[in-house]
């Protein structure tokens, strides 16, 4: 948006900011600080593909306050654009980060998502790591749009408490429609779509180690831990992925 200066990089349509974690935590410091309303969606391969066949997805990230790279290959792609300092902004490590940020400022959290007492267990792991976070509440959506007497609830639970950091831990492309839809709806400044932090967090998922992040095999991790849900996101999207990059690249030297 209007106050963020860092570049974004074209991969196959979607507008991937060029940053690293900590260009993306003081950007989100500065935010909040200065009421800069607005969401923050943190895109890998996955969000990339889902946005190919669905227009309004696209735009949901290219209207985002930040689109950081979450996963290597775009990371990879950015770094080989001339961006060096790009390093990756992984929704789980960015929430820590972040939470860590506001023991220093006093900004105030709020989650929402995550399957019931899910989101109470992950405001207790963070407040286990980062002693002095300032979590206002939760909210655990059911698995569907909400009503109108839900919506009236959240923001009157919204009213008393107005976070700094509203993080929305949904799945992709719902939690970045749900933000886009909500963001101007309820009194937050910041929201996050933070995708499985909930599960990896409390331990619910098993997060890779740092040499399998760095390598860019996560996603070989997490299939091997759910196959029958990730095996599409993985083993069609990912292929794809590659093919539609290398066309991509073809098209711009042509």
């Amino acid at each position: 948006m209007g106050s963020i200066t860092v570049p974004r990089i074209d991969i196959l349509g979607v507008g991937v900011h060029a940053l690293n974690m900590r260009s993306a935590v003081d950007i989100l410091d500065d935010a909040a600080t200065n009421g800069t309303k607005g969401y923050v969606t943190v895109t890998g391969v996955h969000g990339i593909m889902e946005a190919q066949d669905d227009p309004s997805f696209k735009h949901v990230l290219n209207s985002s306050l930040l689109t950081t790279p979450d996963g290597m290959p775009t990371v990879w792609i950015g770094r080989s654009r001339g961006f060096k300092r790009m390093g990756r902004v992984y929704g789980p490590e960015l929430m820590i980060e972040v939470c860590r940020r506001s023991t220093l400022t006093e900004h105030t959290h709020f989650v929402y998502g995550g399957q019931e007492g899910v989101a109470d267990e992950l405001v207790s792991a963070i407040e286990a790591q980062v002693p002095g976070v300032n979590f206002v509440g939760t909210y655990t959506p059911p698995f569907r749009p909400l009503n109108e007497d839900e919506e009236d609830e959240l923001r009157e639970q919204l009213e008393t408490r107005r976070p700094d950091f509203f993080w929305v831990c949904l799945s992709t492309p719902k939690q970045e429609k749900f933000m886009a839809d909500y963001l101007d709806k309820l009194p937050v400044t910041v929201m996050i779509g933070v995708g499985a932090a909930c599960d990896i967090l409390t331990g619910r998922v098993k997060d890779s180690p740092q040499w399998v992040k760095r390598s860019g095999l996560q996603w070989l991790h997490r299939l091997v831990q759910e196959p029958t849900r990730l095996w599409r996101r993985y083993l069609v999207n990912n292929p794809r992925f590659v093919r539609e990059l290398m066309q991509q690249a073809w098209t711009q030297r042509n």
